[in-house]
């Protein structure tokens, strides 16, 4: 598990592409406006949602297999219970990393990636974290 500021802030500085699972253009939820930060702070984003073609004039994929580019780390928004597939979909795709939002908390989905070799944070908000580590306001 990723726990250690400077281990987040490496992630994070390391990072290109970012897939953010569950993806909405509906302004009232998190993860669509997060999404935005993303890009704004300069990853390459690609929302991930099956029932959109398009999240904040960004076109958005059905499934991690559908995302054209290796993926560095999965952002998931996902109820917890609804974590484990995405993760062995992260891990079928060779993302290198997957974070779970703040209140997203699958400690068996986080063993399973860890043991696959990828970076794992949980229940943390990236875009806190990216604010509080990078120093840089987007």
């Amino acid at each position: 598990m990723v726990e250690a500021e400077k281990d987040i802030l490496a992630l994070l500085a390391s990072a290109k592409t970012i897939a953010v699972v569950g993806a909405s253009p509906k302004p009232w939820r998190d993860s669509g406006s997060i999404a935005a930060f993303l890009s704004r702070a300069g990853y390459k984003v690609f929302p991930v949602n099956p029932k959109y073609h398009e999240v904040l004039g960004m076109k958005c994929f059905p499934d991690l297999s559908s995302v054209p580019e290796n993926i560095d780390i999965v952002d998931i928004f996902r109820n917890p219970d609804d974590v484990e597939p995405v993760i062995d979909e992260a891990i079928a795709v060779g993302a290198r990393s997957v974070w779970m939002q703040l209140g997203v908390i699958n400690e068996r989905a986080a063993q399973k990636a860890e043991a696959a070799g990828l970076n794992v944070v949980m229940d943390r908000c990236i875009a806190v974290e990216y604010r509080a580590l990078m120093n840089i306001e987007h």
